[in-house]
């Protein structure tokens, strides 16, 4: 080789280099930038946040409160706070003294969690409305309508009567997240399919249709979008065009529909695509191929929180076994069980080696990820009252699953009734500069320090 060969070859190396780098330091500050503008902190879902949270608890910096029961999860951007209602309204709220910039009311409840991208909120109705808003003033950009948003429902539904009866399950509480990738809007719907809308004008550039409601929110990571249906697969989709690369087929429960579907909605780290099911696993999932890695059973019970992944390992929570656990990211072995004695719907959130979760009785976790040892613990006011009488003097549940009042499938609305009058958390908190951001079903939006 003459020195003119090895000049350009270490020239064209060093460029490549160069290249790469500048490639991953972009990618590296654009997940930084959508760091709280969206559910579960990025849009690969993986629940990690780069600003720690407070290792001791002061208390309330702020609280603001809406009309109804909130379900989803805020979102930080640019100074404000965003967050649904069961009121039907999407608030921007002041990050800093929580008083409300400007509120924009659909015709339904707005239980997914919004995305913030290029000055425009995005956000999905129970009106069948998928809408954009100008961030800063909370004015329409534009509205798509899909088919309908309902309930997943089905006769028998966990073994309830009558056997006949066709029946809402009032355990599925939320309704898809969108992201937002490549000048696309990505989301989930009640009516089956998997959308993807462009950013600007809400035209649809593409649907992928499943075979049951889609509620679990997408996650986006090389270029692909990974979604789970209550058909019961997993999907991966080209995020340009929508063709499926691969489904994963996971249980059914064909006689009481308790142990199919996915609430969750997937984590992607390091080639891994890590979720949840109802039928009573986590699961490790190449995503490039779509075959399992490995899956940890829960003793029936389900988890439908989204799974955050840090550290080398997978935190998770499960439903009637008041499970949050920890795994090893590569092997799927169990590393601590921490039980906080009732069920949990809050995907964690880790910042600075602690995990924030809630659960069904109105308190907020903040867990060691090392240790799997309780930090502390923060009550909603709601949770203190107790106006039901819902909870024993240890905290622990009266009847907590097997709730007496109709003899019938309505016991399982009451038993969300008295969730809700807990001040129950079922959001995934958001973390930022040394503040947690979560809401409750009594209609509380907090901020704690």
């Amino acid at each position: 080789m003459n020195f003119a060969h090895w000049l350009f070859v270490k020239l064209l190396r060093n460029k490549i280099a160069w290249f790469a780098a500048c490639v991953f330091l972009v990618s590296i500050f654009a997940a930084n930038v959508n760091a709280q503008a969206t559910f579960h902190g990025n849009y690969a879902r993986t629940g990690v946040y780069s600003s720690a949270g407070p290792k001791v608890l002061n208390g309330v910096k702020w609280s603001f409160k809406t009309n109804g029961p909130i379900i989803g999860s805020p979102s930080v951007a640019d100074g404000l706070i965003y967050v649904g209602s069961a009121d039907g309204n999407l608030y921007a709220v002041d990050l800093n003294t929580g008083q409300q910039k400007w509120k924009f009311q659909t015709r339904g409840q707005v239980d997914s969690t919004p995305a913030i991208a290029d000055g425009m909120v995005f956000f999905l109705s129970y009106d069948g409305g998928f809408y954009a808003l100008d961030a800063k003033t909370g004015s329409r950009k534009w509205r798509f309508s899909t088919s309908y948003e309902r309930r997943f429902e089905a006769k028998g539904l966990h073994g309830s009567v009558p056997s006949e009866q066709t029946i809402p399950d009032a355990h599925d509480i939320f309704l898809s997240s969108p992201a937002v990738y490549n000048s696309r809007v990505y989301f989930g719907s009640s009516d089956g399919n998997i959308y993807a809308l462009n950013e600007k004008t809400g035209i649809l550039e593409w649907k992928f249709e499943t075979k049951g409601i889609v509620h679990a929110s997408p996650a986006i990571a090389n270029d692909t979008v990974y979604i789970g249906s209550w058909d019961s697969y997993l999907y991966a989709l080209a995020a340009d065009t929508g063709i499926e690369k691969w489904r994963f087929k996971t249980g059914e429960d064909p006689i009481f529909y308790n142990q199919v579907g996915f609430q969750s909605s997937p984590a992607v780290v390091d080639g891994v695509v890590y979720v949840g099911c109802r039928d009573a696993h986590v699961y490790a999932i190449d995503a490039l191929g779509g075959h399992k890695k490995w899956d940890y059973p829960t003793s029936k019970s389900w988890v439908n929180v989204t799974p955050a992944v840090f550290g080398g390992n997978v935190f998770f929570a499960t439903g009637d076994t008041h499970r949050f656990q920890s795994l090893d990211a590569k092997s799927g072995r169990l590393g601590f069980t921490l039980n906080v004695g009732t069920v949990i719907f809050s995907s964690p959130a880790i910042a600075d080696g602690l995990a924030y979760f809630g659960n069904l009785n109105g308190s907020l976790y903040a867990v060691d990820v090392a240790s799997g040892k309780v930090v502390w613990e923060f009550q909603t006011e709601s949770s203190k009252q107790d106006v039901l009488q819902f909870l024993n003097p240890d905290r622990t549940r009266k009847n907590d699953i097997a709730v007496p009042g109709f003899g019938d499938f309505e016991d399982m609305y009451v038993y969300w009734f008295k969730n809700f009058s807990l001040g129950a958390i079922v959001s995934s908190p958001v973390i930022d500069k040394g503040v947690v951001y979560f809401t409750s079903t009594d209609g509380f939006l907090y901020a704690i320090a």
